[in-house]
């Protein structure tokens, strides 16, 4: 659906579909003229319950349209394999990609949902040689199975995240690679990249991504930009965000609008050096 509401208030996200495309973006639906920046991610890029998300943030600061590509739920997956998103993409001047978790795609364990990645459809008989015993029907959301086989087998889950993690490089260089674009990788998260170790992979957002895997990319990216929230944006919470009242848990789980501000400024610089390059 479109509208939130929140008392009286609402907040319209005007839904919309670019051509080619099965998937379903933040609005409105914009008439593409070059010069352009494509913006592609899941729900932060989307900017649920944020009126205006870094993308439009971004478009304040460089004075280029910024088309909000973003998808709720979505992973390296959504867009990847789907033709609308890669060919809008590839008419852009700069691509912007969010760095997704590492288990919202489909992999040689298990297999997701191919537009919603947040789901999971199906364990593999590796996956289930791997943990023996657990009854995979009870999982709708890859989040969930995650924590629950971290708790009961965290050695079989340890070879789970880094099988995640040499997959979610790959599909990264296959997207990269498809998009066919100077593409610049944004890290947007309460946490700085090197804080990933251990079963914090599970309890942070990007799941399982490291500032090694970060680094692994530097040679296939035209850039990438580190936007860890400050403690300022963090005490800030949900101030600007719209949200009905019961789903006041999942908006507090989700960065606010003082963090899109600062995504916006710390990618300001790096596009707007790309958009001057003379062979863009």
């Amino acid at each position: 659906m479109s509208y939130i509401r929140m008392g009286g208030a609402a907040l319209d996200y005007r839904l919309c579909e670019y051509d080619g495309s099965r998937l379903t973006f933040r609005g409105p639906k914009r008439q593409i003229s070059e010069p352009f920046v494509a913006v592609l991610g899941g729900t932060e890029t989307f900017g649920k319950f944020v009126p205006r998300p870094f993308s439009d943030r971004l478009e304040d600061l460089i004075g280029v349209p910024c088309v909000n590509l973003g998808v709720q739920g979505a992973g390296l997956d959504a867009f990847a394999h789907d033709l609308g998103v890669l060919s809008l993409a590839g008419r852009a001047q700069a691509v912007v990609v969010q760095a997704l978790s590492a288990h919202t795609m489909s992999n040689r364990f298990y297999t997701v949902h191919p537009r919603r990645n947040d789901r999971f459809l199906r364990a593999s008989n590796r996956m289930k040689s791997l943990f023996r015993g657990v009854d995979f029907t009870e999982f709708h959301f890859t989040n969930h199975m995650l924590r629950a086989l971290a708790e009961r087998q965290p050695d079989g889950f340890m070879l789970l995240a880094q099988e995640l993690q040499q997959a979610w490089v790959a599909r990264m260089r296959l997207l990269i690679d498809r998009i066919g674009r100077p593409v610049v990788l944004l890290w947007m998260a309460d946490h700085a990249p090197e804080e990933k170790r251990g079963f914090d992979h599970v309890a942070s957002a990007p799941f399982a991504v490291t500032a090694e895997m970060l680094a692994m990319l530097s040679a296939d990216l035209a850039g990438q930009v580190c936007c860890s929230a400050s403690p300022a944006a963090l005490a800030r919470g949900s101030e600007g965000m719209i949200f009905p009242e019961e789903e006041r848990q999942a908006a507090l789980q989700l960065l606010g609008p003082a963090v899109h501000q600062e995504a916006a400024e710390a990618l300001a610089p790096v596009v707007q050096r790309l958009l001057a390059r003379p062979d863009r």
